[in-house]
This record gives C-alpha cells, sequence and structure tokens, in this order.
C-alpha cells in the first residue's frame, strides 16, 4: 500500500468505471439492442437510457420485460461477455479520467473502483491502465443491493478503512456520471462529484457538477473535502439510510 497523503484532507477517491473512466455505455446499449432483437423484440433509446447505472440485475429485469427469454444470471453474462469482448478491442477512456488518477497516485490519495458492473469487467479495465491505481475495487456481484442504494460505497469505505482505520467518510470524494450512481454515492454521505455523460443531470445542492475530469486535479477535490468539512448540514450516512428503505 502507499504511504497515506497524510498532508492532505483528501484520504480517498472513490471513482464509478462506466461512463466515469470508460465510456462503456455505448458498449452496455449495443449488447442490450443484439440480445433483445435475438429474441425478436426491440429496444428503444428511451429504454437503453432507463439502464444507464443501475444495477446488473435490475436492468436484466427490464430486458425479460422487452422479451429476452433467458434467466437473469444467463442476460448478465451475456451482456458482461460481449462488452469485455469490446474492451478488448478498445477501451474508450473519458477525458481526464487516467490523467487524474495519475495525479492522484503521485500524491498518495487511495482509489477505490466502485461499480455495478461485474468482476470480469472490472478486473479488464483495471488491467488496461498502466498502474495498479486501485487498492479496493467493489463490484456488482459483491454487494446485495446495486445503485442507487449506498452499499457498495459503504462498502469501499469500509475496506479502505482496515489499512487506515481513521479514514472516514469525510475524508472521501465519489466521482459518477449517472442518476443511480450520484444517488448511492450522496446517500453514504461521501462529497459527490457529477460528472453527466450520456444521461444529463440537473444542479443540486446535495452534489457538485463538473462537465468533464479533463483539467481536473488534486487540489479540485481537496476543496470539496474542506467544503464538506465546513457545512454543518452535511449529511450523514446513517441518516440518509434510514428514509432508504422501502
Amino acid at each position: 500500500m502507499r504511504p497515506p497523503a497524510t498532508s492532505s484532507p483528501l484520504k480517498a477517491v472513490l471513482w464509478d468505471m462506466d461512463g466515469t473512466i470508460v465510456d462503456t455505455e455505448p458498449y452496455w446499449i449495443a449488447a442490450e439492442h443484439a440480445l433483445v432483437e435475438a429474441h425478436g423484440g426491440t429496444w428503444s433509446h428511451e429504454q437503453a437510457m432507463q439502464l444507464v447505472g443501475q444495477s446488473l440485475t435490475f436492468s436484466a429485469g427490464l430486458l425479460q420485460q422487452a422479451g429476452v427469454d433467458l434467466g437473469i444470471r444467463e442476460i448478465i453474462d451475456t451482456l458482461t461477455a460481449e462488452v469485455v469482448a469490446s474492451v478488448r478491442r478498445q477501451v474508450p477512456w473519458r477525458p481526464g479520467a487516467r490523467e487524474l488518477l495519475e495525479d492522484l497516485h503521485l500524491a498518495g490519495v487511495r482509489c477505490a473502483l466502485v461499480t455495478m458492473s461485474e468482476g470480469p469487467l472490472a478486473r479488464e479495465v483495471v488491467s488496461s491502465l498502466p498502474r495498479p491505481y486501485f487498492e479496493v475495487v467493489v463490484t456488482g456481484d459483491t454487494v446485495a443491493q446495486g445503485k442507487p442504494h449506498p452499499e457498495a460505497y459503504l462498502k469501499a469505505v469500509e475496506l479502505l478503512q482496515e489499512d487506515d482505520p481513521g479514514l472516514a467518510i469525510h475524508h472521501c470524494v465519489a466521482l459518477e456520471d449517472s442518476e443511480p450512481g450520484v444517488a448511492a454515492a450522496v446517500a453514504s454521505g461521501v462529497a459527490t462529484v457529477a460528472i453527466p455523460h450520456i444521461v444529463p443531470l440537473p444542479e443540486d445542492g446535495r452534489y457538485t457538477l463538473w462537465e468533464s475530469l479533463a483539467g481536473r486535479s488534486l487540489a479540485d477535490l481537496e476543496d470539496l473535502v474542506v467544503a464538506r468539512s465546513a457545512a454543518p448540514s452535511a449529511a450523514t450516512p446513517a441518516g440518509l439510510l434510514e428514509t432508504s428503505h422501502d
């Protein structure tokens, strides 16, 4: 493990993957179209947009409703295999993501990957990076409840705390591109940056909106941690979790 960035108020950055680090959403949408059409159905742009950022279990359920005559597990495995094959042909990096990862790595700020994609795709993307940036990887097949539930983000923080018990929610920033992902990060209590990509996101006081990661630096993320610490009304994850159960 790298030595912590003791002089920085920022101890960890929690990264979404699809749409934030890599532009894999078009790969997912193409795989959905092919699967639905193979089962004699049709798949619209509007339907595809409903799946952006959602758990694969949720997405598979909607694909079944669209006519895919397979079990949830079969649908997930089929989609994941298609996207992994596409990533192996070309990794579509999002602007500024690799540069910011390198900036954080050199500063000793720890990083966690928090994705609803499953292990095979996450490993493919992580192995394509030039360094082992991610100390912790939380994937959709390692949590009981996917985004927009905060479980994945809370689990990432807990795993980071194993090597640094002093690390807390308020030392972290989450980077997300989708509505379910942003909702999950906000509900965990982590300072959240939304970098909308496929689906636009509105201005909202609960998170910070950036157009892109291009040109963003450690200092930008540190400013968010300082601002969150200074805000007396900052939400706690426990309070938010109490209202998250239906």
